[in-house]
């Protein structure tokens, strides 16, 4: 099975250090660009890394990358997407 995103070194660090249950990601319809990403936590066997990949959400994210990111006001798990044609000013929704 090909596997439909990649994992940044440091998010694989990040999802490793979580433990169980795996962390879950898919998509939904919504935001004001369309879809939105959606994070929560899982029993499911992950698909890479401790991240499960809802199948609904693969072609949505296929060839996008999973970041860890520190800042100063906090840390999270983006999606890098490279095939979005746009997304909202906030980052949290996206269209294809």
């Amino acid at each position: 099975m090909k596997i439909p995103l990649k994992v940044s070194p440091a998010a694989e660090e990040y999802l490793a250090s979580v433990g169980k249950p795996n962390v879950s990601l898919s998509v939904k319809g919504g935001g004001c660009a369309g879809f939105a990403y959606e994070w929560g936590t899982t029993d499911k066997k992950p698909t890479v890394a401790n991240l499960w990949l809802d199948p609904m959400a693969e072609m949505f994210v296929f060839g996008c990358t999973v970041d860890y990111v520190k800042e100063l006001g906090g840390s999270f798990l983006t999606v890098i997407n490279p095939n979005a044609k746009s997304s909202c000013g906030c980052g949290e929704s996206f269209a294809v």
